[in-house]
């Protein structure tokens, strides 16, 4: 059985799955998404599906994007046989003088939060996050669609998580094959936290994880053929 639990970051949804979720079903992969209930989506967490011992090999595979894998439980990533983190991060906080600006800045869009100033934070966000690609390119998400009552405080605790990540992912199997993508032209996850991920992951892990650097592309890594990258990855 071959199966893929996908979680989208901080101020997304699920909807951000749908063309990987077209092409992997269509392979003949089981996709299931996790969602935080931000806008309309209401929350919910799936679980891997009871293994079919008729097949020789299981695989369970992880997809997360940027907080994605600090919002899921620590057993997802513990029975995941493969594990993809598209621009994540371990710890978010840089060490050292760029720590306390950015942890200012991060506080400053939590409190806008609620308020008549958070559109313009969020806008501003998002404009980051799609860059390069023209902010327009995301008009399916929490925030062009709208908050709900309840996404909004959903979406304070995660943006507290996020100040508080202090390492990797928790769970995530020593044993576990890991590809790291991170677009070249990412404006959200500092350069330090991306090169501490990959530290620790190569400290942790049993055999080397992949890497790959997109050129051109931003935090959302808005491009199809990634898709097929990672599709043909993990057949690989």
């Amino acid at each position: 059985m071959k199966q893929i639990i996908a979680m989208h970051g901080w101020s997304s949804d699920s909807y951000s799955w749908q063309p990987w979720m077209e092409l992997f079903t269509s392979k003949g992969w089981n996709w299931k998404n996790g969602e935080r209930g931000y806008g309309n989506l209401s929350p919910s967490m799936p679980l891997w599906q009871k293994e079919d011992k008729t097949s020789s090999k299981q695989r369970r595979v992880f997809i997360g994007h940027s907080l994605g894998p600090h919002l899921i439980p620590k057993t997802i990533l513990s029975n995941a046989t493969d594990v993809v983190l598209l621009n994540s991060f371990g710890r978010f906080l840089p060490l050292g003088s760029k720590n306390r600006s950015l942890k200012t800045a991060l506080l400053g869009m939590q409190q806008r939060i609620g308020t008549t100033k958070e559109k313009e934070m969020l806008f501003a966000f998002l404009e980051k996050a799609s860059f390069p690609q023209p902010i327009h390119t995301l008009d399916s998400d929490p925030i062009h669609t709208g908050l709900s009552i309840c996404g909004r405080k959903r979406l304070q605790a995660d943006l507290d998580l996020l100040i508080k990540t202090s390492g990797m992912p928790t769970g995530i199997s020593m044993a576990a094959k890991v590809l790291v993508i991170e677009g070249e032209k990412d404006a959200i996850i500092p350069p330090e936290s991306r090169r501490l991920l990959k530290v620790e992951l190569e400290k942790y892990l049993q055999k080397p994880f992949s890497y790959i650097k997109v050129a051109e592309l931003g935090h959302c890594l808005l491009l199809p053929e990634l898709i097929t990258q990672v599709y043909n990855w993990l057949e690989g």
